[in-house]
């Protein structure tokens, strides 16, 4: 494929502070330019000297949310997903230790034929190349490329000349957006402009001139403070947008077309509408709006440790799979984060308070820390028959609980926590055992896509409606298949398995057992869209509805 003739830029980048929205304001830009009818490509620019997202910690960074490809990236990848019901291929995202990587392997092969390698122009003409290369295989007509970090930063100062220099050869061809915050000081009570103003100073500073503002604040810009803008920023009145504080950034796009965003860009952009068409999106924020039943989701997790703020990062993408099939249900969820390790010195006063909820959700993780606490939660779960749905490690415990406390076999476990286990149920697969030898931990774990085939007759085969699926990964260890047999006949139903069946993908009870207790070894978080919710997780609300019933 081939970006289209004359293919259109639009650099985000952010002002004043970081964490300002630049993501959202970039699906939302995405999502209205999609609605015009054009093929939109979003590409999300990290600064890190990381290779890929995924060695960083979810704790200080985020969820690492993966791709189809297996490149673990930066959580906006997953925004840009969900909004434009799209998958997103690893042209899409670009960090600065990639850069730096390839064109080091570059030098070393002799690739620059003896010449000085430096920042400029190699590392620049890198950066360009990889962003016109995204464009090529999406073959896309507009390329929406957000640049992590906030100007004046030191680390994206590369992105922003790259970003300047494509404007240069591409003059009608090229926009900049800023997104830009405007604080009220409590003591003052006024919103103010001056650092907004200063922000686009600095980037005057690169050679940039903003072409339009996006202004972030508490409450909506009046009239007055517009102008100020326009007038201190050099920009148009139209062109500066209030974006004020919302409920949900299922509204932004919504916003963004009332204010004729898009018909903006693409007028400066001398691009005409093909059509208007968010209808469908707009009935799910609807939906949204109007849940009228609720039920209550326990979310056991271990990612606790830096305060309550970073529990909706660390678990983004399941916190919004679950929102996606509560509104297809018409539910309002109400979600309590649990934190793992209050569990395992609690005693059983601490486990019974379980019994309020409609659900359990035990998601992804790693390592031993909060183990034995979600043991303890799943066992209840499982003796109580609340709906149990277990994500990845969440599956993997459930599996190690079901060998120790309904088959009796003592000292079942996972290799990950105890490499001596007496009855090692969960084992590291074995194309990964020479990697951690070597200690080679990034980007070298089961990542990506793959496919799975279904049993008739299960859970999981009801809910999707198939025999055959493809799901995303992001793990080392797998159902050790020595151990098949007895937790076959001991009850359990693999029902999900890869196509040489090696590999087990869904575990779960029967209904006559359970009414649903299921696990998964992948990820079904990564492909939930609002627009398509994921089916495992509408089955599991179904059954949290039940019970509260």
């Amino acid at each position: 494929m081939a970006r289209a003739k004359n293919h259109k830029y639009i650099f985000v980048v952010g002002g004043v502070m970081s964490g300002v929205g630049k993501g959202v304001a970039t699906s939302s830009l995405s999502k209205v330019l999609q609605s015009k009818g054009f093929k939109v490509n979003p590409i999300k620019v990290d600064p890190y000297l990381n290779v890929d997202a995924g060695t960083m910690n979810p704790t200080e960074h985020g969820e690492v949310f993966v791709l189809d490809s297996g490149l673990e990236t930066d959580q906006d990848m997953g925004n840009y997903e969900r909004f434009l019901n799209k998958d997103l291929r690893s042209e899409n995202y670009i960090t600065s230790g990639m850069v730096y990587w390839d064109v080091l392997k570059r030098e070393r092969n002799l690739g620059y034929k003896g010449k000085c390698v430096e920042a400029i122009p190699h590392i620049r003409d890198d950066i360009i190349a990889r962003i016109e290369k995204s464009a090529d295989v999406n073959g896309s007509e507009i390329s929406v490329i957000e640049i992590g970090g906030t100007i004046g930063d030191y680390q994206n100062a590369l992105f922003m000349e790259a970003a300047r220099v494509l404007r240069i050869k591409n003059p009608n061809n090229v926009l900049f957006v800023m997104v830009s915050y405007l604080p009220i000081p409590g003591s003052l009570s006024e919103m103010k402009t001056r650092p907004t103003q200063n922000a686009v100073r600095q980037l005057n500073s690169y050679g940039i001139q903003p072409d339009i503002i996006i202004a972030r604040a508490p409450k909506e810009l009046d009239k007055k403070r517009k102008e100020k803008i326009a007038l201190s920023c050099n920009v148009e009145v139209r062109h500066v947008i209030s974006a004020p504080d919302i409920k949900s950034i299922y509204d932004v796009p919504l916003n963004f077309e009332k204010d004729e965003l898009a018909d903006m860009v693409l007028k400066e952009l001398k691009l005409r509408s093909k059509k208007t068409d968010i209808k469908e999106w707009e009935g799910f924020v609807n939906r949204l709006g109007r849940a009228r039943k609720e039920v209550s989701i326990a979310i056991v997790g271990k990612y606790f440790d830096t305060g309550d703020y970073v529990l909706s990062d660390s678990y983004l993408s399941v916190i919004e799979a679950i929102k996606f099939s509560a509104a297809e249900l018409g539910l309002r969820v109400d979600i309590e984060w649990l934190n793992a390790k209050e569990f395992e010195n609690g005693g059983s006063k601490k486990v019974h308070s379980l019994k309020k909820y409609n659900g359990i959700i035990v998601p992804g993780g790693f390592g031993e820390s909060g183990s034995a606490g979600k043991l303890k939660v799943i066992r209840y779960a499982r003796e109580k028959k609340i709906p149990y749905f277990g994500l990845c490690y969440g599956m993997q415990l459930a599996v190690v609980e079901y060998a120790r406390n309904a088959l009796g076999m003592r000292g079942a476990n996972t290799v990950e926590i105890d490499s001596e286990a007496r009855h090692p149920v969960i084992d590291i697969i074995d194309e990964q055992k020479e990697k951690l030898e070597k200690e080679e931990y990034g980007g070298t774990m089961r990542l990506g896509a793959y496919p799975a085939h279904l049993h008739s007759g299960s859970i999981a085969h009801a809910a999707y409606g198939t025999n055959k699926i493809s799901e995303r990964h992001r793990h080392r260890f797998e159902v050790n298949m020595k151990y098949m047999v007895k937790l076959v006949e001991g009850g359990l139903i693999f029902s999900g398995v890869s196509p040489n069946r090696m590999l087990m993908e869904i575990m779960e009870l029967p209904k006559k057992v359970h009414p649903f207790f299921l696990g998964t070894q992948f990820h079904p978080e990564f492909k939930a869209r609002p627009l398509a919710p994921h089916p495992l997780f509408t089955a599991f609300l179904k059954a949290a509805v039940r019970r509260k019933k």
